[in-house]
């Protein structure tokens, strides 16, 4: 039996798990926009990883909407904590790869962006809503103990390096603009902290000692 504290937790994770669609969603669409029309990787690859936030608030979804409070079968439940776990890592693993060809053959190109006014603005507007989403969640995680929860946290956190790295490299273009390949490294270096998270995330999924657990031994207050 679940208490009702704990559906109180579990509609707070399914609301947010709706605010980040669609605010993502919003975000990953004049992303890639900006960065097609204005040729930079980064922004685009930013873009593609608000989808893959959107992706991964839904298996949050799933793994939720359609479980049974009142009676919880415990089996069903952690076999949904590793698929919807598993998931999220393989949608960071698609995108450290994309991200990390398309760089590539940006730099071998040796094209680079128009401007970096369309990156500067939408790093900083991710930056105001993800601080909030990730700490959100990562309450949320601890409480219900969610490995899912917490995975989906990190795919936040992986949104605010991902917004620091966009910001900075277009403020160096921006103030040195002979500095053409400073876009595609910073997309690499967004690649590479996506990489490492779904490796991490897909090793956690599959290992037989998986509980589904969040790993914290400490409940939120």
């Amino acid at each position: 039996m679940v208490s009702e504290v704990q559906q109180g937790f579990v509609k707070r994770v399914i609301l947010l798990s709706w605010f980040t669609i669609g605010y993502n969603f919003l975000e990953g669409l004049f992303s890639i926009a900006f960065g097609i029309e204005n040729e930079s990787i980064a922004l685009a690859g930013f873009g593609v990883d608000s989808f893959i936030e959107v992706g991964s608030a839904m298996l949050v979804l799933w793994r939720f909407r359609s479980e049974s409070f009142k009676s919880a079968d415990q089996s069903y439940s952690l076999q949904k904590e590793r698929s919807a776990t598993l998931g999220i890592g393989v949608l960071f693993l698609a995108l450290s790869a994309g991200t990390t060809l398309a760089s590539v053959l940006q730099i071998s190109n040796g094209s680079h962006p128009e401007t970096t006014w369309p990156g500067l603005l939408i790093a900083a507007i991710s930056l105001s809503f993800m601080f909030f989403l990730w700490s959100s969640k990562r309450k949320l995680a601890i409480a219900l103990d969610s490995s899912t929860v917490m995975k989906d946290a990190n795919c936040s956190l992986a949104c605010i390096k991902l917004s620091i790295v966009l910001f900075a490299g277009s403020i160096l273009f921006l103030i040195f603009p002979q500095l053409w390949w400073v876009d595609s490294a910073a997309a690499l270096v967004l690649a590479l902290f996506i990489g490492k998270e779904g490796w991490e995330t897909v090793s956690t999924a599959r290992s037989e000692s998986f509980s589904g657990g969040c790993g914290c031994s400490h409940q939120c207050d």
